[in-house]
Order: C-alpha cells, then sequence, then structure tokens
C-alpha cells in the first residue's frame, strides 16, 4: 500500500462515521420533533374525562357501587330515607365556607368576623357529618357481615393487606 492510498482509506473510514453519526442524530431529532407532534395533535383530542360528581347522593352510589347486592339497597334505602335533612346540612356547610370566603373579601378585613364565620363552619360541618355518619352507621346494623367487611374496605385501595396493617 502506497502512502496516497493508505490516506485515503483513512478519510473513507472517517468520513463513514461522520455519516453514521449524522444519520442518527437526524433521526434522533426527527423523532422527537413527530413525538411533539402527535403529542400536541392527540392532547387536543383525548377524551376529557367527565368531573366527578360530589354531591352526597353520588358518594353514596359509588359506596354502595361496592356492596353486595341487599346491603346496597339497605344503604340506598336508609339514605333515601334521610336525604333531606342530610342534603340540608351539607347546604349549610356549603353555605358557611361561602362565608369564610366573603369574609377574607370584605375591607376593611376584621379578623373576629372571619373567626366567628370559621366557627360556624366547623359546626356545619360537624352537623352534616354526623348525620352522614349516623346514615351508614344505621344502614350497617342490617346488614351482613360481609357487606360491612365492604365498608371497612372503603375506600377500595390498591394497597395490600400487609401494607395496611402496619
Amino acid at each position: 500500500m502506497t502512502m496516497a492510498t493508505s490516506a485515503s482509506f483513512g478519510e473513507d473510514r472517517a468520513s463513514r462515521w461522520i455519516m453514521l453519526v449524522s444519520l442518527a442524530l437526524n433521526l434522533f431529532f426527527v423523532s422527537a420533533a413527530g413525538a411533539l407532534v402527535a403529542r400536541h395533535y392527540f392532547a387536543d383530542r383525548a377524551p376529557v374525562a367527565a368531573p366527578v360528581d360530589r354531591s352526597v347522593g353520588a358518594r353514596i352510589e359509588r359506596l354502595a357501587g361496592t356492596l353486595p347486592t341487599a346491603d346496597a339497597e339497605i344503604l340506598r334505602a336508609e339514605y333515601r330515607a334521610n336525604a333531606v335533612s342530610v342534603d340540608a346540612s351539607r347546604e349549610a356547610y356549603r353555605n358557611a365556607q361561602d362565608d369564610v370566603r366573603q369574609t377574607l373579601r370584605d375591607e376593611p378585613f376584621q379578623v373576629e368576623a372571619m373567626r366567628a364565620a370559621m366557627v360556624k363552619t366547623r359546626a356545619a360541618r360537624q352537623v352534616f357529618d354526623q348525620l352522614l355518619q349516623d346514615v351508614i352507621a344505621s344502614a350497617s346494623a342490617r346488614m351482613s357481615a360481609a357487606g360491612r367487611s365492604k365498608l371497612a374496605d372503603w375506600p377500595p385501595s390498591p394497597r395490600t393487606a400487609g401494607e395496611a396493617n402496619r
């Protein structure tokens, strides 16, 4: 091999590596750009999850959905029998929260009015909790052992039994 051939052989080898690296970089950038375009395209077209209904009736229904059929009906019937008072107490609680928000917006701000609004909110929350818990306790008294066990597992969680006992 002459000196000229060995120099051209080295240049061919270097240019091949440069082309390979260039190809790899081009593929990387094209793939990244494609992923961004696809993400933007599909993000605009993804179905939007419906907001979770947080009403007391919907929560009772979600809870009943985890129970055996007969026990679920017991819970639903107990809620229906007390729905007016439970829903009214929840509305009173929401109104008390609105009063706290309004007190925060009032000018001039009055700290004693804020404390009084918070006391009313706490009391309204306690009434709501007590009525809702009474519904669950009354229904539980008429449920099967399996239904009460399902209530004890509420909310359903991915934790294993071993993790729950820690």
